[in-house]
């Protein structure tokens, strides 16, 4: 998630939110818009769409079931995470109508909530090939959306899906990450971890890619995706001149505060540039989970990128959020609600496009560690940060729809990796033999 992303809607809101307790929430007249949702904000979570009684009611019986099968909505309660539905017409309708965008765009809505959102989230996904039976998949693509062609990472298109997310407010990555802002897996000790800080996590992981790309006095760095320029400081402190690129202009110039406040301006440049148009030579390039910010259509480009930028003998150290290659090609295909408000154009990779890209563009992989169990708990500490501080997210301009998105997109993201649904993996890549 280090990879930088056009101001967004949510941005700046200046109407004060005005919510009101998820319980209470009603359909307006003829089940139209919901009254307590800004249209004009969130067009597709204010109107309850058409879906016709014959999805509703198929949609109703599937995922109704699934969710008695899996004793998320037992009648009484159970020892397990429990769903509780404030609106069902509304939630089978929008399910009906747009599958899993639909699901989320419910939780926005305020018309299902949980006792244990990251917990039921992971029920769904350790389970998410017996939620449909296995005849009906085959017509996945009757209810699926395909990705719209304006998200395609082209130049000026990754400027403006990586400013949808990164540009949204420095103060509000502020208040869920820790004082490194580093919006990575952080890696623990003593696994579980559960009373480690995350600052000393995080300087674990980067201190790890910076030994796996051989980081030291007078290496020649490039860093692909800045983030806050956490991993910047540390290689200049090692005595490393550090290029570090970013298409995020609100993470570049708080990056800049923070190089010039150690001391460091004259160790590290902050350039606001696309990873193609990259220029120099390095002994090491490091690039922490931007690689899925990229798009499958890319990853030529990226890896020939990485591969023209290294010096001989040179070394680069990744950092990828990674999942299955079928699933990978779903998703590929497929607009999904993370696609739809939280990260345009972006796209997981699985480790074999990843082995396949990165051999065709004359790199082999040398080293390939996975933490993805350490990436459930980060993301446990970022939304618990972030659901206690819900008064300085309002004081910021975000309405209750974003924060319910972004406590959403947070467990959503927890659960994918405590199902094993998704993994991290710290790569180490040289100079191989082109095929």
């Amino acid at each position: 998630m280090t990879q930088p992303a056009t101001t967004s809607h949510c941005r700046a809101l200046g109407i004060p939110p005005q919510p009101q307790p998820p319980s209470r929430r009603v359909l307006a007249p003829h089940g139209v818009r919901r009254p307590d949702v800004e249209p004009t904000r969130w067009s597709d979570v204010a109107r309850l769409p058409s879906a016709g009684p014959v999805r509703t009611a198929v949609a109703r019986h599937l995922v109704g079931g699934a969710l008695e099968r899996l004793a998320l909505t037992a009648p009484g309660g159970t020892t397990g995470p429990q769903l509780t539905l404030h609106d069902p017409e509304a939630f089978h309708r929008r399910i009906g109508r747009h599958g899993l965008i639909g699901f989320g765009e419910s939780y926005m809505a305020g018309e299902w909530d949980s006792d244990d959102l990251a917990g039921v989230l992971t029920v769904l996904a350790a389970h998410v090939d017996e939620l449909v039976p296995a005849p009906l998949r085959r017509l996945r693509g009757l209810w699926v959306a395909a990705r719209p062609a304006g998200d395609r990472n082209t130049r000026a298109g990754a400027r403006d899906n990586v400013q949808r997310h990164y540009d949204l407010s420095n103060d509000l990555f502020s208040a869920f990450l820790d004082p490194t802002l580093t919006y990575s897996a952080a890696v623990f000790t003593d696994f579980p971890a559960r009373f480690e800080a995350l600052e000393p996590a995080q300087h674990r992981k980067i201190d790890r890619l910076l030994d796996l790309a051989g980081v030291g006095e007078g290496t020649r760095l490039l860093e692909i995706g800045t983030g806050w320029g956490e991993l910047a400081l540390r290689a200049a402190a090692r005595g490393a001149r550090v290029t570090t690129l970013t298409l995020s202009a609100e993470q570049a110039a708080l990056a800049r505060e923070r190089i010039a406040a150690a001391g460091f301006t004259g160790r590290v440049e902050v350039q606001l540039r696309d990873y193609r148009d990259a220029e120099g030579c390095y002994d090491a390039v490091i690039s922490v989970e931007m690689i899925e910010a990229v798009g499958a259509e890319y990853w030529p480009s990226y890896f020939a990128a990485l591969r023209r930028a290294l010096a001989p003998g040179g070394r680069i150290a990744l950092q990828t959020i990674t999942m299955g290659h079928q699933q990978m090609r779903h998703t590929a295909a497929t607009h999904t609600w993370i696609s739809k408000y939280v990260f345009p154009g972006g796209l997981i990779p699985s480790r074999r496009a990843i082995a396949e890209h990165s051999a065709a563009a004359g790199l082999a992989t040398i080293a390939d560690h996975g933490y993805g169990e350490h990436y459930a708990e980060t993301l446990r500490l970022w939304r618990e940060r972030f659901t206690a501080r819900r008064d300085l997210v309002t004081d910021l301009g975000f309405d209750t729809v974003f924060q319910r998105m972004w406590e959403f997109y947070l467990a959503y993201s927890e659960a994918g990796f405590r199902s094993r649904y998704l993994d991290v993996r710290q790569l180490l890549l040289t100079e191989g033999t082109r095929p």
